[in-house]
């Protein structure tokens, strides 16, 4: 009998090891070899047709007899899969000499066992054995299913997973003995700052679990995404135990803490001095923190301070808060992009965000506000909220004092790289509830959609979209305002240049390497900002443009050039694209 592969069948106690297929002769074989077979028979099939087996049988009345030709008859009986054992009977008769072919039938399939699984159901291991109950096992097929097995385990990205065993008891019941592959250990290299708590919390392979491929690409991913290494490498190394694995990763750390000073000088305010520092992996602890503080003149007590801490507990709960008090010049325009007022406004208030994963690529936040914004004094423009007219005091009214809201977003979030992605999607949704109910001064609601896909186009060509829709109702001040124009939203226009309770923006770009560390982008904005008016479509502004980005030791650089309705603009920004 020929050898199964990965398969052991025992039956009874007698089927131990298969059989190469072979023909002893009689002890008479010299005498009958080279006689005329005068006809060939099948015994010992019960369950299996005896059609089935003489349709395989190439040796027929009228031929020669050889042994050659008898063994390619047990070979082509033995390959039909529902035999343990084929022999070969002559008997000779005045004509020549008759064949029959005994067979021995595998036994009839009563039931399936799977033992060893955790990763695929015993259920949908069934469903690949073809093999119905009460038929006679076929062995042939029984090795097709247990490859169309592993096959599964491994289009789930169980790689390692094989069934290790095949048996069948006397009573037809047979056990699949299913070793999906265990990841032993996890060993981090190179991490000097970092714990290696840090990065092995990221990680959805955990040891002592059946090794997962697709898991493992997903944790470097998640690793990288951290932002505190240029480069996240895994590879696997043979554990102690057999079809075991140790899952090793090397990463390069690179500097996570940022520190910046500066200054200025002007008539109103004299000298003025900046101090920002902070840290994006805090004493190797993963938490983020940043500070912010401009002193002397006017601004001395301008400062903003936040920190998030993003492992609260085992279940990824994450925390962020941010205090602030800042005076800074803002800008109105009109309809056309015209200068209405600039003005000095001090937002002052706090931020509290807490979030919680759900799934692997869905994150669920709520934040409550607490901001307040005050008019402080007047710039320049036609305009002069500081008047004293009843126009400017009900201005002032609708649009400066308290906002207290919460807010509620879910994010999901399928990109590769969260710094750069090359592939993926991310869709966000907020709904902002501000009200006098939480001690505010506004009641209003207010929705946002954001959706960014990006395709990848040859070997390191990028196309990236993005779509913003806002709507918003109630008697939301200024500040809540959604705003278009500028680096973020539509360049080639002044920064917020329109507003109002409803929005649409979009983006589209095409990135392409340039350099080391040095990205080029051409790219076409379209969209606008309206106040009470609905969505005028025909009223959308667009622009053209390029840009390039460099990645700096204190973080991404953008400058681009756009060119809209108004003219061409030139925006410089820091920090990462959409």
């Amino acid at each position: 009998m020929k050898t199964v592969e990965r398969c052991k069948i025992f039956v009874i106690a007698a089927i131990v090891l298969s059989m190469a297929v072979s023909l002893v002769m009689p002890a008479y074989a010299a005498d009958i070899e080279g006689k005329t077979v005068t006809a060939i028979t099948v015994t010992g099939v019960n369950q299996v047709a005896e059609s089935t087996v003489m349709g395989v049988v190439k040796l027929q009345p009228g031929d020669t007899l050889t042994a050659d030709k008898v063994k390619q008859d047990l070979q082509a009986i033995y390959d039909l899969g529902y035999f343990f054992d084929v022999v070969a009977n002559f008997t000779e008769v005045p004509e020549g000499v008759k064949v029959v072919y005994t067979v021995m039938e595998n036994p009839q399939l009563t039931d399936i066992v799977v033992k060893g699984n955790t990763k695929v159901s015993a259920d949908k291991i069934k469903e690949l054995v073809t093999t119905g109950k009460g038929g006679v096992l076929n062995t042939r097929t029984l090795n097709a299913n247990v490859r169309a097995i592993e096959q599964y385990y491994h289009d789930q990205g169980y790689i390692l997973a094989k069934v290790s065993d095949v048996a069948m008891s006397p009573g037809g019941v047979l056990t699949l003995s299913i070793n999906e592959g265990s990841l032993e250990g996890i060993v981090i290299k190179g991490n000097e700052k970092t714990k290696t708590e840090v990065i092995t919390r990221e990680m959805k392979v955990k040891p002592g679990e059946p090794f997962n491929v697709k898991d493992a690409r997903r944790s470097m991913q998640r690793v990288y995404n951290l932002g505190f290494f240029e480069d996240v490498n895994m590879k696997l190394n043979p554990g102690k135990e057999p079809n075991a694995v140790v899952l090793q990763a090397d990463v390069v750390e690179q500097k996570t803490g940022t520190f910046s000073i500066g200054g200025g000088y002007s008539k109103a305010d004299g000298l003025v001095g900046i101090i920002e520092l902070g840290d994006n992996n805090f004493r190797g602890s993963g938490d983020k923190v940043k500070l912010h503080w401009e002193f002397g003149g006017a601004s001395n007590k301008n400062y903003e301070v936040s920190y998030t801490k993003p492992w609260l507990d085992d279940k990824q709960t994450s925390l962020s808060f941010s205090v602030y008090n800042m005076t800074n010049q803002y800008s109105d325009y009109d309809r056309n992009g015209n200068l209405e007022e600039s003005y000095d406004k001090k937002r002052q208030g706090f931020d509290v965000t807490l979030g919680r994963p759900e799934g692997e690529y869905v994150q669920n936040y709520i934040t409550f506000k607490n901001r307040r914004d005050t008019y402080v004094e007047h710039v320049d423009g036609n305009r002069n909220l500081s008047d004293g007219t009843d126009a400017s005091k009900q201005y002032l009214k609708d649009n400066f004092g308290l906002t207290r809201s919460i807010t509620l977003t879910r994010v999901f979030d399928s990109r590769d790289n969260v710094f750069n992605p090359t592939e993926g999607t991310r869709v966000s949704l907020a709904a902002e509830f501000a009200g006098k109910s939480l001690g505010g001064d506004f009641d209003y609601n207010k929705y946002t959609l954001e959706g960014r896909k990006y395709y990848k186009v040859g070997h390191d060509q990028v196309i990236a979209a993005r779509l913003v829709a806002g709507y918003a109702d109630g008697n939301m001040p200024e500040a809540g305002q959604f705003a278009a124009g500028g680096a973020d939203t539509l360049r080639g226009y002044k920064d917020d240049e329109f507003k109002g309770d409803k929005t649409l923006t979009a983006s589209a770009e095409y990135r392409f390497p340039v350099a080391n560390k040095v990205q080029g982008v051409v790219f076409s904005d379209i969209g606008n900002a309206w106040d009470g008016e609905g969505y005028k479509l025909n009223d959308l502004k667009a622009s053209v443009g390029v840009g390039i980005r460099v990645t700096t030791p204190i973080g991404p650089i953008r400058i681009d050039y756009a060119k809209g309705d108004e003219g061409g603009r030139t925006h410089f920004s820091f920090g990462g694209q959409f």
